[in-house]
This record gives C-alpha cells, structure tokens and sequence, in this order.
C-alpha cells in the first residue's frame, strides 16, 4: 500500500506545499461583497493545539483585556513605475540616499524578473526623469539613484506593486492599512488590513491596547524564497515602554504582522534585560528563527504565507514546526486564500 504524500512537506527551516489559484485572492475583500474585516480568521492555540474558525471582526472576543497590539504605522508607496517593456519596482531608501529597486520585464498583465540590466546604465523613466543603476546589492536588487526627490516623483508616477495574481490594478487606498501614517513601504503592511477605525474602537473598549512602530518593507519575490535584507525600522520609546510594561503584568504582546516582529525582535536583542524591548532604529538585519526563538512577542496576527518562505521559519519560531503545520494543513482543506488581500491567521 502506497502512502500518499502529505499535504505540507519540511523545506530546510521552513516547508512547501501546493498552492492552487483558487486559493489566492485575486482583489481585495471589498471586490467581493465583504468589509475589510469580514476576512475569515484561523486561530491557533500553542498552549492546547486547538485550532477554531472566526472572522476577523471577532478578534476583540478572542484577546484579553491587558493584552497589547503592536502595529506597523508605515504607509505604502506607489511604488512601481511602468516603462513600455520593463517595471522599476522602488524598494526602500538606503542611508546613503539611493534606493534599492527591482527590475521586472512586463508580460502582458503581469512581471517576470529581468536580468539584461549592467552596472552604469541610465534608464528613462516617465516624466522625463533618469534612474541610474549603480551597483547589484542581491541578486535580484540593485543600488540605484533617481535625479530627483523618489517620494515626490512616485506620488506622480507610481502606481502600487501587483504580481500576475492580482488580475488588475486597484488604487492605492486598497494598499493602505487603517493605521499607516508614514510613507515607506513598497508592499503593504498586509497584516493590518482588516482592521477598521469601528475594530479598533472596540479593542481599545475592551481594554486591549495599540501601539506603533515603522518597519518600511521593501519588495517581495514571488518567483523564489530569498532571506530578508536591510529595512528600516523604528520603535519608539513610549512603544517599548508599553511592550514592557504590558509583559511585566502578565497580559500577551501581540505583533501585527511579521514586519511588527522584526522590529520588536531587533529592539529586544540589546536591551539591558532579558526579554525586554528597549527604543531602536536604523537598518535591520535580524532574521527571526526557530534556532533563535522570540523574546519579545507572545502572539501574532498575519497572513497566509507563500510556500518556502521565510516568513514560515518566524512563524516556527513563535509557535513550533509541528503545530504551525497543522494551522497550513487547516488553512488548505478549509479554503482560506492566499497573499495581501487574503485570510488571516492569530496564533497565540
């Protein structure tokens, strides 16, 4: 007797399985008769394995009063500019001032990567400006510099980064999260999309706080997995304070997104106690895993991840291999879908 293959098969630190078109979202949830927080929402539970069923709007019910959202407050930019045969994705400003862009060949309603780019090479962008590609920094990003203010110049230009996924463009209000207020990221900060102004009232009435940092995430790739590179990153003292004291009195910190985990887990690595968040920014680099586990963050809220990812190992790190399996093996035999404007997923 043959032993079928299982749905989700380990990857290195991370795993890989099928996933279908009809479980990626192909436009946001308004597109489909639903508010933003009418997504549906997996919950895991570390301390018992259960796993339960809700929409988003129930997240309030499901956290406790002392409990701490962390947020990213980072704002997403137009930030590909389309040229006849090739896009320019703007991924994030670098100390020195230039900017880290991606370079895609256009295929019909989708991008492919391009590799024909050289070092030196000046390229014509609309609206009579120049981009100068200086230097590769990975093997798929290059060093580069525009001739003029990047954030001025995508406010005219731009328009929000779509992969072959997404059948169409959608304005950039659908990319904004209810609590994005610095320009920066060049793909959503997906996981507070749900959120609504009404949601966050009602967390706040029952007790559970809200606190920012800024993480501005730079371009995704969705043809491979790649480790994360340098992104820019703040956490504030009032914010620090309050992951401290909320810990320090028993209730959970619950990070908004892996880009709020990133931030928090860089913050915590220095700070002069154990398990405790100090003020921070400047570039990251820290990549979380499970060898290096989690100090700061007792929970998460997210989205569905793309096979292989990255993103998979932090997740391991907050919640173990075994049971992060068994929430995808759920998550794929109840349908939920895929990619920024997907379901969501809460482990606490």
């Amino acid at each position: 007797m043959t032993t079928p293959d299982p749905a989700i098969r380990p990857y290195g630190g991370s795993f890989e399985f099928a996933l279908g078109t009809a479980l990626e979202a192909h436009e946001p949830p308004e597109a489909r008769g639903l508010r933003r927080d009418e997504v549906r929402l997996l919950v895991s539970r570390r301390d018992t394995g259960e796993i339960t069923h809700h929409v988003f709007a129930d997240l309030p019910s499901l956290l406790s009063a002392g409990d701490l959202l962390v947020v990213n407050d980072s704002a997403t930019l137009p930030a590909a500019v389309r040229l006849d045969r090739l896009a320019v994705h703007f991924s994030g400003r670098l100390a020195s001032g230039e900017w880290l862009v991606e370079l895609r060949r256009r295929t019909g309603r989708a991008t492919e990567p391009y590799s024909g780019a050289a070092p030196g090479e000046w390229l014509p962008l609309p609206g009579g400006a120049t981009l100068r590609l200086l230097a590769p920094e990975t093997p798929r990003l290059w060093r580069a510099r525009l001739d003029r203010d990047v954030l001025s110049y995508l406010a005219a230009h731009g328009v929000p980064i779509r992969y072959g996924y997404v059948g169409r463009d959608w304005p950039l209000a659908d990319y904004q999260t209810v609590f994005g207020v610095e320009p920066g990221s060049a793909e959503m900060p997906s996981a507070g999309r749900p959120f609504t102004p009404e949601l966050v009232t009602a967390l706040v009435r029952r007790g559970i706080g809200v606190a920012p940092i800024t993480l501005h995430t730079g371009v995704a790739s969705p043809e491979k997995d790649e480790p994360p590179y340098p992104e820019w990153f703040s956490v504030s003292e009032r914010t620090a304070r309050l992951v401290n004291i909320t810990r320090e009195h028993g209730g959970r910190v619950i990070a908004v997104g892996t880009t709020v985990v990133r931030a928090l887990e860089t913050a915590a690595r220095d700070a002069s106690t154990p398990d405790s968040v100090r003020a921070a920014s400047g570039w990251t680099s820290h990549v979380v895993t499970p060898e290096g586990g989690v100090r700061a963050v007792d929970g998460l809220v997210t989205g569905l991840h793309e096979p292989r990812s990255t993103h998979l190992m932090m997740l391991s790190a907050i919640t173990g291999t075994d049971a992060l399996t068994r929430s995808y093996e759920a998550a794929l035999e109840e349908g939920y879908l895929w990619h920024e404007f997907g379901d969501s997923h809460l482990i606490l």
